[in-house]
């Protein structure tokens, strides 16, 4: 019997500070908490997903290393400037593929977050 994924539930980010990573998250990135557990489970809903900060531990060491967060952003050009404004890292500057724009940014625990945005 083959169980049927229907969609991404969440992806989670360790941070080694909620209250650092909840700052850059939503007052730099401007996203919008939707729920808390404790203060150790900060989650951000984005559309048919969400994203969760989580308190980094042994087993969830920061950065993080494998899978890499994507945000589809608007205007990636005019984000990138707010970014460099605030000092946030820009690990890739803005390139160009043939269906999209995409940069990689870093959250204060070093963790890559891949900005992206569809051509038109």
């Amino acid at each position: 019997m083959m169980t049927k994924i229907t969609s991404l539930a969440f992806i989670a980010v360790p941070v080694k500070d909620i209250k650092v990573a909840r700052h850059f998250y939503e007052e730099i990135l401007g996203l919008k908490m939707s729920h808390s557990f404790m203060e150790e489970w900060i989650e951000y809903n984005l559309g048919d997903t969400a994203l969760a900060i989580t308190k980094a531990d042994a087993e969830h060491p920061t950065p993080i290393r494998g899978a890499t967060v994507a945000f589809e952003v608007v205007d990636i050009s005019a984000f990138i400037r707010q970014l460099k404004t605030a000092g946030v890292p820009i690990t890739q500057e803005i390139m160009d593929t043939p269906v999209c724009r995409i940069a990689i940014i870093q959250d204060p625990d070093g963790n890559p977050l891949m900005l992206h945005e569809k051509k038109r």
